[in-house]
Formats: structure tokens, sequence, C-alpha cells
């Protein structure tokens, strides 16, 4: 199956709503698997929609495909800048590659870079033991692994 013409199809369906697509993947077996956002939310509704409208696009008798249309799920790792805009203000657990895994607000987004703020641990001046300073910093795409929405159930 084309991923990219399963992808142009959801695409052209949605225009026009607030859902957009995130990823389309496809095994060899022939089985797709849409994954679709909002930048409010997803409804069943909406991907079962989704799923009989690019079916009806879509040939069987030429190529036997299973098509699968779901929501990016909380705790998902974000993939698309549109995502990230859709979290500012929001709490989120970001792993750099470094192996460094942060938990911050994500304050700004920009096509690079996104910027956190977070408490750390640093030394400060007068005081034996080193205290939580609010620190904020910009961290390119390029240095980080995965970004999730935080979800604290405390």
């Amino acid at each position: 199956m084309d991923t990219q013409k399963i992808t142009a199809l959801a695409e052209q369906k949605l225009e026009g709503t607030d859902l957009f697509v995130v990823a389309c993947t496809c095994t060899p077996a022939n089985e797709v698997e849409l994954i679709i956002d909002s930048d409010t939310s997803v409804g069943i509704d909406a991907c079962a929609e989704l799923s009989r409208a690019i079916e009806a696009e879509l040939d069987r008798d030429a190529e036997d495909f299973s098509l699968t249309v779901m929501s990016a799920g909380i705790g998902s790792e974000l993939r698309s800048l549109r995502q990230y805009r859709k979290l500012v203000g929001s709490p989120v657990e970001v792993l750099l590659t470094s192996g460094v895994k942060l938990l911050a607000r994500l304050d700004e987004v920009s096509d690079q870079e996104v910027t956190l703020s977070y408490e750390e641990k640093q030394a400060v001046e007068g005081k034996k033991r080193k205290q939580l300073v609010k620190v904020c910093r910009t961290y390119p795409f390029s240095e980080i692994k995965y970004t999730k929405e935080w979800l604290d159930f405390k």
C-alpha cells in the first residue's frame, strides 16, 4: 500500500477541520495505521468517518489491505510541529539524545527548537547545598529523542 496516497487522501478529507494527519505506516501484510490528531480533541466518530471515506477511495479488488484510523493517544510521542504548538504552556516529558530526561513546561516552539522551563539543582553562592533553581533553556529538535505530554496523577 502507498502510505503517501493514503496520507494525501486523509489530508484532503480533513481539510477545513481542526484535525490533521500525524503519521501513516504500513506493514508488509498491508496493515495500514493512520494516526490523526486535533487542536481540540479527536472522537471515535471522526476516526470511523475518515476510515470509511478513505476506504471508499481505494480499490480492495486491486490490493487487499486493513486500515486502522486512530487518534494520537495521551502519552504518545509528539511527531509534528502542530502537536508541539498545541501543548505550549503544558507540562511535557522530554528525553534528550544525551539520555537526560526532563519534566518541564513547554514555553515556546519554533521550526527548529523548543524552549523549556524546569527546576534544576544548582550551586548557589553562599549556600552549602545545591538549591532548586528555575531555569529556562532552549533545545534544538536534533537534541531531542522524544517529547510526550506529561500527565501527573498525584
